[in-house]
């Protein structure tokens, strides 16, 4: 079903806020001062810049507060969807400190009745488990603290009143958090979001912070499956980066790492790749036509910063950003990713440029200066201070350099550690009043960070976005989402398809793009798992990662790697369409139930069913409501696997006595359902 998402009455809000800075939705302390929006009598606008492109209004308005405070508010507007976004910095251009600015937040009134907060939690803990709150009752709290800001918590809101609701997020990589609590007395849910929790900081001569992107996607119709749609839709149109320089869309692509394919011991990552174990893969790859689209590169290629070459130990060897000489001598890297450009495959490899390890040798080998290295007693792990410029610049240069000399397409991104800790201690020695310094100046520069290794994959021809993940899906804030997407939504996703079955029918609301592992695995880092038509299927994503030895497995099924591959091509391009869950959430370790969800490509009148009777579910039938079909219309009903077509009212597929029947526990179905147009029946 097409949907209209403009919304008259978000245009006029956001013109209005932009004509009345003193309304704009942001507040400050300033010396114990409150402050809310921009009021004429404490700010002069300096300037007001205003374009547009793309069904994007842009707007930049600077103002000064003193004559060291410059405040700079960057706006968004979206009229097709009645959405928008800002992202708000502080400048000192003074000659002196400024004075001390904290509490730093986006302020917003929803007026309306039966507040409901609904979204989903983070990863690690809660595997992003879904839930409903009602507000009227209690107030709602989350918060991130550890410097990973979707491990946990998730900064994602969908809040519902009166007969809307608004679709809500806070775009910053480290720490936030988000209140709502209504006020039964003028009926308004109130919301503050900010980011920089321990922010209370002034502002040396020259230094220039920001806070968190916020957006704000509000939508008509208290309907879940019209908020998530809306969402969806904004994110891929207007928040997707592209996927190379022509600025082509993000298209569903396949992956394949080829670490377990060697015959070595593999140590969660392509430490046990070498110089003579790619070919047999990639050939084998071709010969049997189940090439991928990128060849993964994963972790431990590098040599140790002590100048030794690493055997099992990828974790604790980070650092120098060079391909270790043993493992890869003489240009060997460069020739297997020309290899796979020459057979239709790019190449992604694996950094952490978050991560030192060994800084006093790094410095005596590589030039590495050991003041970057935030080491805090008592722990392990060393942040890399990219915050601080010169930092910045020999991380990206080592980085670039690799990329560049190798012609690697994609750049993934891996953190291992939670920072905010290591932020906090460089805060103190800072002195007081400097809190959340380090933050601010390490989130900033890690987004310029990715910003400028995008341009240098861009330049050979490479891709316009990276690979963001942090332990899995520790780094999925919709700021860091412009710039890259979570190729593994989750480690965990790595195991059972009760684990991947549950996080699509939750985390694929919010992020339309991502991927996880093709095999029903025992743990994580087994290297051998179960690959059937069951499994397959519960892995269609946009990202499809295949996890296979080719070369090393005599009993490998081709067949079944041809036919997974072969049938998620035909039906990818559903996979960034409107989605439909249509049974109930389950828990990760839940599989006595259905799974069920559709994708419905309304311009083409064609949808994708895909549902799911689960490994212990006793019961043999699912009724099924399709509420995107028109009940004034007949459907052609495709079963993928018997090529049977059946014929259906779209008033019976929408009114919840459709019926599948399975013959056993774990079996899936796959339908395309295709509206009969007019001129058709």
């Amino acid at each position: 079903m097409k949907h209209d998402y403009r919304m008259p009455a978000a245009d006029n809000w956001y013109r209005r806020i932009l004509a009345e800075p003193s309304e704009f939705p942001f507040a400050f302390m300033y010396d114990s001062v409150s402050i809310k929006g921009f009021p004429e009598a404490e700010f002069t606008l300096v300037s007001r810049e205003e374009s547009s492109a793309d069904g994007v209004e842009l707007s930049r308005l600077v103002f000064r507060m003193n004559d060291a405070l410059f405040i700079s508010v960057h706006c968004h507007h979206y009229p097709m969807y009645g959405a928008s976004d800002w992202t708000v910095w502080f400048e000192n251009r003074g000659r002196e400190p400024s004075g001390i600015i904290s509490d730093a937040e986006t302020v917003l009134d929803f007026e309306g009745d039966r507040p409901v907060l609904k979204g989903i939690l983070g990863d690690h803990l809660n595997f992003y488990r879904p839930y409903s709150l009602d507000v009227a009752a209690l107030p709602r709290y989350f918060e991130s603290n550890s410097g990973r800001a979707t491990h946990v918590n998730f900064p994602y809101f969908d809040l519902e009143y009166g007969n809307g609701g608004a679709l809500l997020a806070i775009g910053w990589a480290g720490t936030w958090r988000a209140d709502f609590k209504y006020d039964p007395s003028d009926n308004v849910t109130r919301c503050r979001a900010r980011s920089v929790n321990r922010l209370h900081t002034r502002l040396m001569p020259g230094e220039r912070i920001r806070t968190a992107l916020f957006a704000i996607v509000p939508y008509s119709e208290r309907n879940e499956f019209y908020a998530q749609n809306c969402w969806r839709s904004w994110f891929i149109r207007h928040n997707l980066p592209k996927a190379n320089a022509r600025g082509d869309a993000i298209m569903p692509f396949s992956t394949a790492c080829l670490a377990s394919d060697t015959g070595l011991p593999n140590s969660d990552g392509s430490i046990s790749e070498r110089y003579y174990t790619w070919r047999p893969s990639l050939d084998k790859m071709i010969s049997e036509n189940v090439k991928t689209d990128f060849r993964w590169f994963d972790a431990g290629w590098y040599i140790a910063p002590d100048g030794s070459s690493p055997e099992s130990d990828w974790w604790g060897t980070v650092g120098t950003w060079t391909l270790d000489p043993v493992k890869w001598p003489n240009g060997t890297f460069r020739e297997s990713t020309d290899y796979a450009r020459a057979h239709g495959m790019k190449t992604l490899m694996w950094f952490e440029p978050e991560r030192v390890t060994d800084p006093e040798a790094l410095a005596a080998n590589y030039g590495y200066d050991t003041r970057w290295a935030i080491r805090r007693p008592g722990t392990k792990a060393i942040s890399n201070n990219i915050g601080d410029p010169d930092c910045l610049r020999w991380t990206a240069d080592r980085i670039k350099r690799t990329l560049t000399e190798n012609r690697v397409e994609m750049y993934r991104e891996d953190n291992n550690s939670d920072p905010a800790a290591l932020w906090n201690y460089l805060d103190e020695k800072e002195g007081s009043d400097r809190s959340g310094i380090t933050e601010c100046r390490f989130i900033d520069a890690h987004y310029r960070l990715w910003d400028e290794i995008i341009d240098c994959t861009l330049d050979y021809g490479g891709c316009g976005f990276v690979d963001s993940c942090a332990s899995g899906g520790g780094r999925n804030d919709l700021e860091s989402l412009r710039r890259g997407i979570p190729m593994l939504r989750s480690d965990y996703d790595r195991t059972t398809t009760a684990m991947r079955l549950s996080m699509t029918a939750s985390f694929n609301r919010w992020v339309p793009v991502c991927g996880a592992i093709n095999k029903e695995k025992t743990n994580q880092l087994a290297p051998t798992g179960v690959l059937d038509k069951y499994v397959w299927r519960a892995s269609y994503l946009p990202v499809l990662n295949i996890d296979s030895q080719y070369a090393q497995d005599p009993e490998q099924d081709f067949d079944m790697l041809r036919f997974g591959l072969n049938e998620w091509k035909s039906i990818n391009a559903f996979l960034l369409k409107d989605f439909y869950v249509l049974t109930p959430w389950h828990s990760p370790g839940d599989d006595a139930g259905f799974t069920a969800f559709a994708y419905d490509d309304a311009d083409r009148g064609e949808s994708l069913l895909l549902a799911f009777r689960q490994e212990a579910c006793a019961e043999s039938e699912l009724q099924l409501a399709l509420p995107y079909v028109r009940t004034d219309r007949r459907y052609i009903l495709r079963n993928a696997d018997t090529g049977e077509e059946t014929y259906a009212d779209g008033e019976k597929l929408r009114g919840g006595t459709f019926t599948l029947a399975f013959s056993a526990p774990r079996e899936s179905k796959l339908l395309r359902i295709t509206e009969i147009r007019q001129s058709e029946a």
